[in-house]
């Protein structure tokens, strides 16, 4: 989809050579800015073309995700053709263009070397697992930074993977913003820019941006697995009398007194801070003495209903919500998510319609609609016309020779 002149990125032209998470996610979020994203496959799609989640027929919803909004092609990259193609859309993508992003192993012709010796103003945006070339994933990666050691719950032994690729997720906004940070120098100088990323080192700079790797080497005691409780202050799960389960955290002292105030325990934390000689109004006290504090809190929640204890909690400061599976978020009871702003109907071909999320950067108080992914090869003919201006009849000369592919499955 190319984008109208009203989108910040407009008239900007990346060729994506991906596959997975971060990097289709880098592209997908230029696309949603208004970006033209050429996204090139080989004949057949790349490794994550049929990836869950899936729908009962086997489309790819994994796919209809991280691929809005671009355009896409299908070439032959095993072929020297086929691959002097995607150099050609790279070359001759006019004054904005010449920007490629990819987490794919450099093919003969398409490494930074012979994209930048046809032009000089290139910015080739990298994906590595590791900064010296080799192989990880976000599994890998955060098996590897101690973080599935803090997951999970108290006095469990075994590491926890969680379920969200954070590490793929910060990667592919790194990616973006880089590539961004490099147009927004060529457009100042002219000069091109060589963009490496690596998956591991984002996982590495993140954990030492939040603290976590100067707590484990000033320490003496090392940080251990707490389940549900928040880290440094005071936040747990309660169950309700009807059995659900909402989060509650405070960080400061308005927060703290609104919970003791709702709760009726402000006399009896009073009372626990004497005995004790600490201060409750800090979040350090809060966090130490986190467990006796919750045994005078959990009555509250548990003599009282979900309605009840949400009705309570809406008055206050306090920080909190429900728990719920992504099954009743979908079922949408009440309307939230149809009401949302953010969520709009998408009809995905090859999928069907369903609510989506849009853009989550508001510009100017316009939410940018969710938009459909495109159909393996969809833009093969558009493209090669229009970015290369070869002629139809030339398209369908390389289409007979297996050099190009067409619109493949949904």
């Amino acid at each position: 989809m190319i984008a109208d002149n009203a989108e910040p990125l407009a008239g900007m032209r990346v060729v994506e050579i991906s596959s997975f998470v971060a990097s289709p996610l880098g592209g997908m979020t230029l696309a949603r800015l208004g970006a033209d994203v050429i996204r090139v496959d080989p004949l057949g799609g790349a490794a994550d073309r049929n990836r869950w989640p899936a729908t009962p027929d086997g489309a790819s919803l994994y796919w209809a995700g991280l691929n809005q909004g671009k355009r896409s092609v299908t070439v032959d990259l095993r072929s020297a053709q086929g691959r002097e193609l995607v150099a050609d859309l790279v070359a001759t993508s006019g004054e904005h263009g010449g920007i490629v992003l990819t987490n794919a192993r450099p093919r003969p012709g398409l490494g930074y070397e012979d994209l930048q010796a046809r032009r000089g103003d290139l910015i080739h945006v990298q994906l590595h697992g590791r900064r010296d070339g080799g192989t990880a994933v976000d599994y890998t990666v955060n098996a590897g930074t101690g973080f599935a050691y803090l997951t999970g719950p108290s006095g469990y032994s075994g590491p926890v993977n969680h379920v969200l690729p954070a590490w793929d997720i910060a990667t592919g906004l790194y990616l973006a913003v880089g590539l961004l940070a490099a147009e927004r120098r060529r457009s100042r100088t002219g000069e091109g820019t060589r963009l490496t990323v690596s998956l591991h080192d984002v996982a590495l700079a993140t954990a030492g941006d939040l603290g976590y790797l100067a707590e484990a080497q000033l320490s003496e005691q090392p940080r251990q697995r707490m389940g549900n409780d928040v880290y440094g202050d005071f936040g747990r799960d309660f169950a309700t009398h009807d059995g659900a389960r909402v989060m509650v955290l405070v960080l400061t002292e308005r927060h703290w007194a609104d919970l003791l105030r709702l709760t009726g325990t402000a006399s009896l934390v009073g009372g626990l801070e004497t005995e004790l000689g600490v201060d409750f109004s800090r979040g350090a006290d809060r966090f130490r003495h986190r467990e006796l504090l919750a045994g005078l809190l959990i009555p509250w929640f548990a003599a009282r209903t979900l309605e009840e204890v949400e009705a309570g909690l809406d008055g206050t400061s306090v920080l909190w919500s429900r728990y719920r599976s992504l099954a009743e978020l979908a079922k949408d009871e009440g309307g939230a998510l149809r009401e949302h702003p953010l969520i709009g109907k998408l009809t995905q071909p090859g999928v069907g319609t369903y609510l989506a999320p849009g853009m989550p950067i508001v510009f100017d108080g316009r939410q940018k609609p969710a938009v459909p992914a495109p159909r393996l090869g969809e833009h093969t003919t558009e493209v090669l016309t229009e970015v290369l201006g070869l002629t139809p009849r030339r398209v369908a000369d390389l289409r007979g020779r297996g050099v190009v592919g067409e619109h493949d499955g949904w």
